[in-house]
């Protein structure tokens, strides 16, 4: 670790609360904070760009290991004053390791990738974004758009509910949801909408071809003034009473079919071969 103590007034730890709290400051620094040993862990394994790290007092000893992976990657770490983490953190019990990263810069070209693509449309919950990450990324998907009006994909929620994902999965947002729809047609991509009942059932489509899944607010869905610019709906059957899913749940077990075809495919070609 590196020079003394920081206390509650030091430059850094300001940019380190402002950076949790704020989303114009992330934005505009095009960094965010990664919280706790775990998700800090994750960020490594994933080859993240971490530019610094902040540890409270005697966690660098409780958690030697990934204090070690900093160092060793070049990250410099600095300790924390007692009381400091709960002046700045983003819970009620606050991580006792923090790290600040760039966030990825990913473009339209990311797209074009094998595998599944989402689009979020009005996606409030970060809860949600941080499993829709975590699922994307499991399941091969090539990437996630946000369209405009979803919560901030750094927000400290979606970023601790990622596990990690946000580092591994191709993440893009700012954009309006008919731009993210043109981008995935100019990648040669089908665009389907997800709602509640008359749509094709999820596992009959063809999601083993480019296809991008538009999925909407938690509350409203996607909004049917799009359906001219969708080339299809697709719908995940339930038993009734149930109604409806949730949006995460949603989009998981799209992207695993999607998975399941893909290798079901890749299978029937080696057999033929």
């Amino acid at each position: 670790m590196t020079g003394v103590a920081l206390g509650p007034r030091h430059s850094e730890v300001r940019r380190l609360r402002e950076l949790l709290r704020d989303a114009r400051a992330r934005r505009a620094e095009g960094a965010f904070v990664v919280e706790g040993p775990r998700g800090i862990g994750a960020a490594l394994d994933r080859g993240a760009s971490l530019e610094s790290a902040y540890v409270g007092p005697g966690a660098a000893t409780a958690f030697a290991e990934v204090v070690a992976r900093l160092a060793d990657t070049g990250v410099p770490v600095r300790e924390l004053k007692d009381g400091v983490l709960e002046r700045v953190g983003s819970t009620v019990t606050p991580q006792p390791v923090l790290a600040v990263a760039r966030a990825p810069h990913h473009d339209a070209d990311a797209l074009a990738g094998d595998g599944i693509a989402l689009v979020g449309v009005g996606l409030a919950d970060p809860g949600n974004v941080g499993t829709l990450l975590r699922s994307a990324e499991a399941s091969g998907a090539a990437g996630i758009v946000l369209g405009a009006g979803s919560v901030d994909a750094y927000n400290p929620k979606v970023v601790r509910a990622s596990a990690g994902a946000i580092f591994g999965v191709a993440l893009l947002e700012g954009w309006s949801v008919m731009d993210a729809l043109d981008a995935m047609r100019a990648a040669g991509r089908t665009c389907l909408g997800t709602r509640a009942a008359a749509g094709t059932p999820y596992h009959r489509a063809d999601l083993a071809a480019p296809v991008a899944v538009v999925l909407g607010n938690e509350a409203h869905g996607v909004p049917a003034d799009l359906e001219p610019a969708l080339d299809g709906w697709i719908t995940v059957p339930m038993h009734p009473p149930a109604e409806s899913l949730n949006v995460a749940m949603t989009g998981t077990l799209v992207c695993f079919e999607a998975a399941r075809q893909r290798a079901a495919r890749a299978d029937d070609a080696g057999e033929s071969s």
